[in-house]
């Protein structure tokens, strides 16, 4: 039988089984000698050893749509990054690295800003403005007073989610909302996952409902693009795609060349100034990385 696996620790797999449960598998020592090693979130075959003790051998893993390195997650969806809007001030560098990121690996991603109680219409109307410019959704809420969150709970539904953002915006108010209506059974799922020695933090996948998984990311503030080469940075940026192909010289990275298509329509103000310096700072990053 087929399941989805929500949680990996200590040698252990923990597969969800639709209308069967969850199962404690070992991953048969095959994948070691591919060199494949099972992720949260890969789809996997499993033979099933004792129905009555839910235990299982991993003995396939099918094919992956993607994967992330940090969190080692596989076959995502989505990502909703949340930001407050005031109490903490959003973290443009935060938001666009995680952009970055998601563009990378071509995972769509919303952007949730919460604590819209504490924020004035012009702060909505600016965050808005710079980024639905670029292509991405923006939603605007107030988890303590469930306000906006009914558009969160639709979005989710019969994805894998994941959900990130730094401490003290809310975002764990607003994954306790979302699973309001979870199944009957994930209170055992809960306890299962968290018994004995399997408790140390990892990424799991949170079941919603049927299909509907959020991604639990321990300690998924700080983001890396190490694996990206500097060249490839300006596919990442989805304003910039537009200009392709205008720039006087061809490969323009739109940093120091003259004739630069990308710097004209930032000057113009068709290009965010913040997102564009970020962009300046993400380079000069993967630069140097390369000369180390």
């Amino acid at each position: 039988m087929n399941g989805k696996i929500i949680k990996g620790i200590a040698g252990f797999y923990y597969v969800d089984v639709v209308e069967s449960g969850i199962y404690e598998c070992k991953a048969k020592g095959i994948f070691r000698k591919k060199g494949q090693k099972p992720l949260v979130g890969d789809e996997v075959r499993i033979q099933v050893l004792d129905e009555e003790t839910k235990t299982a051998n991993i003995v396939e893993l099918l094919p992956r749509k993607n994967e992330l390195i940090r969190p080692a997650v596989a076959n995502i969806d989505q990502a909703i990054v949340i930001f407050a809007l005031k109490d903490p001030e959003p973290n443009r560098a935060l938001l666009d690295r995680f952009l970055v990121m998601m563009e990378h690996v071509g995972v769509p991603v919303t952007i949730c800003f919460n604590k819209c109680d504490l924020g004035h219409e012009e702060d909505l109307e600016y965050w808005r403005r710079v980024y639905e410019h670029t292509g991405y959704s923006v939603l605007f809420c107030t988890a303590l007073e469930e306000e906006g969150t009914e558009r969160i709970r639709t979005l989710l539904e019969g994805k894998t989610t994941v959900v990130a953002g730094p401490s003290g915006v809310g975002k764990s108010t607003i994954t306790n909302l979302m699973q309001t209506e979870i199944r009957m059974e994930t209170g055992e799922i809960s306890r299962k996952l968290q018994r004995g020695k399997h408790t140390t933090r990892h990424s799991q996948l949170i079941p919603i409902s049927e299909g509907t998984y959020l991604v639990d990311t321990p300690g998924f503030t700080s983001l890396y693009t190490a694996d990206m080469e500097k060249e490839q940075l300006k596919y990442c940026f989805p304003e910039f795609a537009e200009y392709e192909g205008e720039c006087r010289f061809q490969g323009c990275v739109h940093v120091s060349e003259p004739g630069c298509a990308v710097k004209a329509a930032l000057r113009e103000g068709r290009i965010s100034q913040e997102r564009y310096e970020n962009y300046q700072m993400f380079y000069e990053e993967l630069r140097e990385k390369r000369r180390y």
